[in-house]
């Protein structure tokens, strides 16, 4: 046996060595304890605050780079004083940079966002893909800088996605833990980003975690508060955007003008949603029958984004200059129901054109500009029961954005948190909820959680519906050295007969041939090949699959209770 070291000091050096050694391999083969998990969410926390601020830092530099503008609040009258021929070839040049990256970095050509971060945490045990993300980081990374009429919230949750994976995939986290590393990551880049630490932890449980488990709350909000501090040492403490002053409600008289102005933007939030997937069914179909290359399709994008900009320089990046602008008033009603609309076109545009971003800013812009355009009329028809247009304008821009995330909660907070107003909470309140409650009746919900739906992954009716999603057919069945197992005669005659589920398949895919056929058990297969008989692995039993299901949704209330 080795002798000990005599030095004291060099002892220490070895026992601590030794210590740490042992509790990582603790920590990866049992599962970080709850002080443990508080500090590795705090370490989180800072490295997901930090890549928020290196992203957004990356966009000003980009930016100026590409249009000399290094203020990202006053693009839009910037660009005004650029010559046409160069607002046009911007954003040609950001698509085909885009378009070469997801031709030969990602399988399908297509950027991943926060869609992508709420199934990894229903259906991946909190992880996402790291090569496709990284990509898609990168490519909204210049689609913002270059013209994309897009938002930087997207990118940078789908970043600190790709951040809570790779300390889950080290420690060997299980689900729970994986989910709850993913809402930590999630609100401290939220945080970081708007200045906004009430809202990040929100919106990780209200959209991505879809659930306010108790256990999860603390090293979300630990999470969140280290990425508020290295946010506002990179930028101040400063809101978003600066109101003026005399946004005064006039309480009871005005509520029912609330109450429409929350139906007016659910249809608007609606009508840009719907926009959006038009738009992307029309690219798909234009490249299948022009027979476009990946790239093609956000070079071809950034064209269109150019021309509209040459006329309308206000859909360039993240739209503040004409969010402000209608925060405080100063557009006519004809400007913001044209800027309104233009909007929403370069919005489907961009999006459609697979090149990046997010939809959370540009729904901002388009609910102050609803908001605005409502007050107007509401106040030039009762000016002596009316408070100020710009309350109309601020309230709007909650209900639009709330209605497209899906998150009333979160969304009516991080309105107060980039504005610092908060004496008109009560409006907010009601345009949020009756916009939400409208929109969510002709949409699955949220713009995410539609475009799931379009993939064919059903998250919007609940964990009684993606469930079944998780469970392998594989996983469930029984062998055929199985003594439960049925005749392999019957089971052929099955396969015969074309029912059978493959081996590779989920549950939801097994399901409904149980419903349809109401046989006790389907063979399973593996199938090789077109031209090849399929090998025959076992038999799915229905009663097996139901316990599987039972165990799922007994786990995930589970966890949502804890």
């Amino acid at each position: 046996m080795k002798a000990p070291p005599r030095n004291p000091l060099l002892a220490q050096i070895v026992h601590t060595r030794h210590t740490f050694r042992r509790g990582w391999q603790l920590l990866r083969h049992r599962g970080p304890g709850q002080v443990q998990f508080w500090f590795i969410a705090l370490g989180l926390g800072i490295a997901a605050g930090a890549a928020a601020v290196l992203f957004r830092f990356g966009i000003e530099t980009l930016q100026e780079a590409a249009y000399g503008a290094d203020d990202l609040h006053r693009l839009h009258s910037f660009a005004e004083t650029l010559d046409w021929w160069w607002i046009v070839a911007v954003p040609i040049a950001g698509g085909l940079a885009v378009g070469l990256l997801l031709q030969f970095l990602t399988p399908d050509g297509r950027v991943r966002a926060v869609a992508d971060v709420i199934e990894g945490a229903a259906l991946h045990d909190g992880r996402v893909e790291t090569k496709a993300g990284l990509t898609s980081t990168a490519c909204s990374l210049i689609t913002l800088s270059t013209g994309g009429s897009t938002g930087r919230e997207g990118p940078v949750v789908h970043l600190a996605a790709l951040l809570s994976s790779w300390v889950s995939n080290a420690i060997r986290a299980d689900g729970i833990t994986g989910r709850d590393l993913l809402g930590c990551a999630v609100a401290a880049a939220v945080s970081a980003s708007f200045n906004a630490p009430i809202a990040g932890a929100l919106f990780a449980m209200e959209v991505v975690l879809r659930h306010f488990a108790l256990h999860a709350f603390a090293p979300i909000v630990i999470a969140a508060a280290a990425g508020t501090v290295l946010g506002r040492l990179a930028f101040g403490d400063v809101t978003n955007f600066i109101l003026p002053g005399g946004s005064v409600l006039e309480f009871y008289a005005e509520i029912p003008a609330f109450l429409l102005l929350g139906l007016l933007c659910g249809l608007v939030a609606v009508a840009t949603m719907r926009a959006v997937f038009w738009a992307e069914d029309m690219g798909d179909t234009v490249q299948t029958r022009a027979r476009l290359p990946l790239w093609a399709r956000p070079a071809a994008t950034g064209a269109l984004l150019g021309a509209i900009a040459v006329a309308f320089p206000h859909v360039i990046g993240v739209g503040y200059e004409t969010t402000t602008r209608a925060l405080t008033g100063d557009l006519l009603l004809r400007e913001a129901v044209i800027f309104c609309i233009v909007k929403v076109v370069a919005v489907a545009v961009t999006v459609a054109g697979r090149m990046g971003g997010g939809v959370f800013s540009p729904s901002l812009m388009l609910g102050a500009l609803t908001g605005l355009a409502f007050g107007l009329v509401a106040t030039g028809l009762f000016p002596e029961t009316s408070g100020a247009p710009t309350l109309y304008a601020l309230a709007g821009m909650g209900a639009v954005a709330a209605a497209v995330l899906g998150a009333p909660i979160s969304t009516t907070l991080i309105v107060f948190e980039l504005t610092g107003d908060w004496q008109t909470g009560l409006a907010v309140m009601v345009a949020v909820s009756t916009s939400t409650a409208l929109a969510s009746r002709l949409v699955d919900r949220s713009f995410f959680l539609t475009q799931l739906e379009r993939r064919g992954v059903h998250l919007a009716a609940g964990p009684q519906e993606y469930l079944l999603q998780i469970a392998r057919v594989a996983g469930v069945m029984r062998g055929p050295m199985d003594d439960r197992a049925p005749d392999e005669t019957r089971l052929w005659e099955m396969i015969g007969n074309g029912i059978y589920v493959d081996a590779n398949a989920t549950l939801d895919a097994a399901m409904p041939i149980f419903e349809k056929s109401g046989l006790p058990f389907i063979p399973v297969v593996r199938l090789t090949g077109t031209d090849l008989a399929p090998e025959l692995q076992g038999a799915l039993f229905h009663v097996d699959a139901l316990k599987a299901y039972n165990r799922a949704l007994a786990a995930t209330a589970e966890e949502e209770h804890s």
